[in-house]
């Protein structure tokens, strides 16, 4: 009797474990859906972080386009800001 004991624990294990890989938490087929649904994530990340760059760009863009447009007022038409005194030296 105890010889056919060892036997039926270690099939019960056995069909137990074989269930969890196919239909538990870490099944194969949940592990493939997952890594599927973690390819799409990182698409779409690299989507955004493409779009990031280019507002990035634009807006560094537009900086520089008011800071030379400003830079130019000031220095040919001697445009000011409000409450800032403006001094001109001619040498």
């Amino acid at each position: 009797m105890g010889v056919r004991v060892v036997p039926a624990i270690l099939i019960t294990l056995l069909v137990v474990l074989h269930a969890q890989l196919w239909f538990g938490r870490g099944s194969v087929p949940n592990v493939n859906r997952m890594a599927g649904e973690l390819e799409a994530q990182r698409q779409k990340n690299a989507r955004a972080q493409l779009v990031n760059e280019r507002l990035a760009g634009d807006v560094q863009d537009l900086r520089e386009g008011l800071e030379m447009v400003e830079e130019k007022a000031r220095l040919e038409l001697g445009m000011v800001k409000p409450n800032e005194i403006y001094v001109q030296i001619i040498k």
